[in-house]
């Protein structure tokens, strides 16, 4: 398995670019048996939506290959799950262009991390040339949340068509500018989307690593924020080093660029302050309660970045504060007590985004309290918090019970996000999770309970999750046509 992980260069490039390729090569016709399938599909049934999967599922053995596990390893660790969206896309002959914009979190908020703890990867089972309409990307944007325009005619970013052979998967940045491409050929293009999402923070690089050191590209302008992304793949606590002998000049003129008309200068300002070390985490506090009460209602609504809307705590001062790392929990934590239901939601995000399992107890106590705040934004990033940081007690266990029945969706499945990924062996959760798993009116929070008892050793746990299994189970050969 190690040979088919990717190599510091191939990271290097995901980092700075927002993409890789790799083939899934198989000797047989496989590709071609999984195009003649989706396309009777397409044909006689429509489009399956989320089905494709238990529809055809020989397309699972390309999520199997070796190359390709390897590389889904390497970005988002050995223990992710694939996501149960998945959507087989069709550009007929003569089809037109999509305009720019990134993908929602399925019906979820999320706050776009630099820090990415998911990947979406794209399958072509047929050739695909640039003029059958091939997905294309904008290198080096996915951490932009503008780009110059998002109709394709008038945008002026360069962009990458991604091509290949059948077998190609493309390995993207979730939040990668992408669209659909014309379509100028005689030739239907499918493109099977699928989603990966990490389930434990990094401790080490899970890629073929020959050196922790963070080696920039040439001209890369972003290099601050792709070296701290570097660190924390590499089981850094932050990309230090941190300078604590700072020019007061320097820092105020920082903190005002993180509100300037540039969308660069504000990401740049962010990283910068981010290793002037304690010194700024007060001006920083400021900004984030600043920045917050400001920007709450832009960050919500839909728009071609957040097409569901967004994560009101998606701040560049959070960008600041999480580079800076342990030093900001202790006002962070005292920025969850802030009047200001943003605030605290921002708060509770950026903890989650810096604490560790090695110091946590202070950090969690904290996002315990806001479980129960009146707010449910602030509910939903601490239950994502807590999952985040990893660190389980039964304190915490019962303190999340009580969101399983939420009314709020996003704070149910946030909840179940956060039990699965905290190792417990709760007797009493086995039941709690399985009303969720059968009775939820969410599909997604159906997955994250299926997915918090597979985790779960106790073997009631398992028995439980069999059990809906067999009720529940989807045949790809029942159809219509053949509905016995």
């Amino acid at each position: 398995m190690k040979s088919n992980l990717l190599t510091d260069e191939q990271m290097y490039k995901f980092l700075t670019q927002g993409y890789i390729q790799v083939e899934a090569d198989f000797e047989d016709d496989l590709h071609q048996r999984i195009y003649d399938k989706i396309d009777h599909v397409f044909e006689h049934e429509g489009n399956p939506g989320n089905n494709i999967l238990p529809r055809i599922p020989e397309i699972q053995q390309v999520f199997d290959h070796p190359k390709v596990v390897g590389a889904i390893i390497s970005l988002v660790g050995p223990n992710h799950v694939m996501h149960p969206h998945r959507y087989c896309h069709l550009r007929a002959p003569q089809s037109g262009e999509q305009s720019w914009h990134k993908d929602d979190y399925i019906f979820d908020q999320n706050v776009r991390h630099h820090r990415f703890r998911w990947i979406m990867v794209f399958y072509y089972p047929q050739d695909v040339t640039e003029d059958m309409g091939p997905t294309a990307v904008l290198p080096g944007c996915q951490y932009r949340n503008t780009i110059s325009n998002t109709a394709p005619t008038e945008s002026t970013e360069d962009e990458i068509k991604l091509c290949g052979q059948k077998g190609t998967v493309s390995l993207v940045n979730f939040d990668v500018w992408h669209r659909g491409s014309a379509n100028f050929s005689t030739h239907k293009r499918y493109m099977l989307k699928f989603q990966f999402r990490r389930m434990e923070e990094p401790t080490g690089p899970s890629w073929r690593c020959e050196s922790t050191k963070w080696k920039p590209p040439v001209d890369h302008l972003l290099d601050r924020l792709s070296e701290d992304v570097w660190h924390w793949l590499c089981g850094a606590s932050s990309a230090v080093p941190i300078s604590e002998d700072i020019d007061d000049r320097l820092a105020d003129r920082l903190i005002t660029e993180l509100s300037d008309a540039e969308e660069e200068v504000r990401l740049q300002a962010a990283y910068q302050l981010g290793q002037l070390g304690s010194a700024v985490v007060d001006r920083l506090i400021e900004a984030l309660k600043v920045e917050s009460r400001q920007d709450q209602d832009s960050n919500a609504q839909a728009n071609a970045t957040n097409p569901q809307g967004g994560n009101p705590s998606d701040l560049y001062s959070a960008h600041a504060l999480t580079r800076l790392g342990q030093t900001a929990i202790p006002p962070l934590i005292v920025a969850l007590e802030d009047a200001n239901c943003w605030v605290r939601a921002a708060a509770a995000d950026i903890i989650g985004n810096i604490a560790s399992q090695d110091e946590p107890q202070d950090a969690v106590a904290a996002l315990v309290d806001r479980l129960q705040d009146p707010v449910w934004w602030v509910r939903r990033n601490a239950a994502e918090a807590l999952g985040n940081i990893g660190f389980t007690t039964q304190s915490l266990l019962d303190n999340l019970k009580p969101l399983l029945r939420d009314e709020h969706e996003l704070v149910r499945r946030n909840t179940l996000v956060a039990l699965s990924k905290l190792h417990h062996d709760d007797e009493e959760m086995v039941g709690m999770l399985m009303e969720k798993l059968t009775q939820d009116e969410d599909r997604y929070v159906r997955f994250y309970a299926a997915t918090a008892l597979h985790r779960m050793e106790a073997s009631q746990a398992r028995k439980a999750l069999f059990n809906a299994l067999l009720s529940s189970r989807w045949c790809g050969q029942t159809t219509a046509d053949n509905p016995y």
